[in-house]
């Protein structure tokens, strides 16, 4: 999702969070099996989207970040769409504004995601909200709270304190929600822009994979979080998610869980399983991101949702 793709907070206490695909796919009655689009497919979305630090990095303006093996990138082999009928404008620290402005990237400037769109575009996937809502500040915060706190407490596998949501819920007020749901409003309008510029699209909004797990007594140094924090993490994530799907089925769209698939394969699991990399990534990958394997499992759930 975000600049942390490219900047690495502190150490490495980063994370451009997740926003990925929901799908647009509009039938009359509900019951007709939609044909699956074969482009001109155009990817929109953040740093979940774009794959950085998955080589090949490929595409301009080089600060996007964007991999030659990134979900797009592997829907579009897939589908078999030519190279002239796909185009991936995804970029890392991208937000719902950069989808009709301009986004600089300190490596060169992205034009508005939309400008790619025409008339013509047939299949559309868009990963994006997770900056909006500012996740990737969310989680440096309950790193670096959750590090101070295991050092602190030495039976922290053993309790359900959770630090960091005490901040962000204090006064009785959830700060995390609120921006959650002021995001949907900007979605909705910016589904609605992709419906004008590419009306005989199938939209594909895609979620976001899980970032940490079920409980939080198999995060250790490479994920230092709170217990406590690992289930109030989990909470937003699904949240946000929950109001990617709302939003897009408002819109006559079609929500990519990619949740649900990655459950297990969250950051604080095996090397040789997660799709997730920690704060030490063990493979190419910026930290707190998919990794190629994770990129995989996108594309195999949007490739899902295309045949439904």
């Amino acid at each position: 999702m975000g600049p942390l793709a490219r900047t690495g907070i502190g150490v490495a206490l980063a994370c451009g969070v997740l926003v990925a695909a929901v799908s647009i796919g509009q039938n009359s009655d509900g019951n007709d099996k939609k044909e699956t689009a074969k482009g001109p497919y155009v990817a929109l979305g953040d740093s979940y989207t774009s794959g950085p630090k998955i080589p090949p990095q490929t595409g301009n303006p080089v600060g996007c970040d964007r991999s030659g093996r990134n979900y797009p990138a592997l829907v579009a082999k897939e589908l078999g769409i030519k190279a002239a009928d796909f185009r991936d404008v995804s970029c890392s620290g991208a937000t719902i504004n950069n989808l009709t402005t301009p986004q600089s990237t300190g490596n060169g400037t992205n034009p508005a995601q939309l400008s790619a769109l025409t008339a013509t575009t047939r299949l559309v996937t868009l990963g994006i909200g997770g900056n909006d809502i500012g996740f990737s500040s969310v989680i440096t915060k309950c790193v670096t709270t959750g590090s101070l706190f295991k050092l602190a407490d030495r039976i922290t596998d053993i309790t359900d304190k959770a630090p960091c949501k005490e901040k962000y819920t204090s006064g009785g007020t959830d700060a995390v929600a609120q921006k959650i749901r002021a995001t949907g409003d900007r979605l909705t309008r910016a589904l609605t822009e992709i419906e004008r510029r590419a009306p005989e699209a199938q939209v594909y909004v895609v979620g976001y994979p899980a970032i940490v797990p079920v409980t939080g007594t198999h995060c250790g140094r490479d994920m230092p979080l709170a217990p406590g924090d690992v289930t109030f993490l989990r909470q937003k994530q699904q949240q946000l998610n929950t109001m990617l799907g709302e939003r897009a089925q408002a819109a006559g769209a079609t929500y990519v869980d990619t949740f649900a698939p990655s459950t297990g394969h969250d950051a604080c699991s095996p090397a040789i399983t997660r799709w997730i990399e920690p704060l030490r990534p063990s493979s190419p990958a910026a930290v707190v991101h998919p990794n190629e394997r994770g990129e995989q499992g996108m594309a195999t759930a949007v490739l899902s949702a295309l045949k439904h």
